[in-house]
């Protein structure tokens, strides 16, 4: 599902369901020593499917060991990113020569809970929810699930935080439940190594119960 909102040369791998009998990778079982039982098979499925996207990509599977700020570290050459929520696991790939960044996001398709909207919006994205008709689309968790791919696609190219209140994220509608969106940075875009950033595109999608959003960087 998420191949339909990522450009060409993107490797994907996702599942709606842990598949039974996996094994973390034996150099990411420390990061996941203490954890739950249901965070365990989040992780477990969704650096499994990053391994199946490596292999996508022709790249060698590896370990996916958590850096600064929980960030995932990807081999060398390659850049990535990884969703998981209730229904779904996702992972994503592509060569660092063609893509400077990867995010992605996943959220069941259903209204934030009361009190979330207001810490995750701006005045302005607040006033445009207010205006649109929320029957068949919850934008309210569309803009938030928007929000967190800005965010997993700024923090590898700056190293640094990027709040709620940093972006302001604009839609546009290709159908009832599909389209893209803009992401235009409040804050000074520096990045380590390239061009500044001053906006991110991504697209966005709902189906089957979910929403995905997709950025990638070039």
């Amino acid at each position: 599902m998420i191949e339909q909102i990522l450009p060409g040369g993107v490797a994907a791998a996702e599942a709606f369901a842990d598949p039974p009998g996996l094994i973390p990778h034996p150099s990411e079982e420390a990061l996941i020593g203490r954890a739950v039982e249901k965070r365990r098979r989040e992780f477990v499925t969704t650096r499994h499917l990053a391994r199946q996207a490596m292999s996508k990509l022709g790249v060698p599977s590896a370990a996916v060991m958590r850096g600064e700020r929980g960030a995932p570290l990807w081999p060398q050459g390659v850049v990535g990113s990884m969703a998981h929520c209730d229904g779904y696991r996702g992972a994503v790939l592509a060569y660092s020569m063609q893509t400077r960044s990867l995010g992605i996001d996943a959220e069941p398709h259903g209204p934030l809970p009361d009190g979330v909207l207001n810490a995750v919006s701006i005045e302005e994205e607040r006033t445009w929810l207010g205006a649109q008709d929320h029957s068949s689309v919850h934008w309210d968790r569309v803009l938030f699930c928007a929000k967190e791919a800005t965010y997993k696609a700024w923090f590898p190219l700056t190293a640094r935080w990027l709040g709620f209140e940093d972006a302001h994220i604009t839609f546009e509608s290709e159908s009832a439940t599909s389209g893209t969106f803009r992401s235009r940075l409040l804050v000074p875009g520096d990045t380590m190594s390239g061009p500044a950033l001053t906006s991110f595109d991504g697209r966005w999608l709902v189906a089957e119960g979910l929403i995905l959003t997709a950025i990638s960087v070039q």
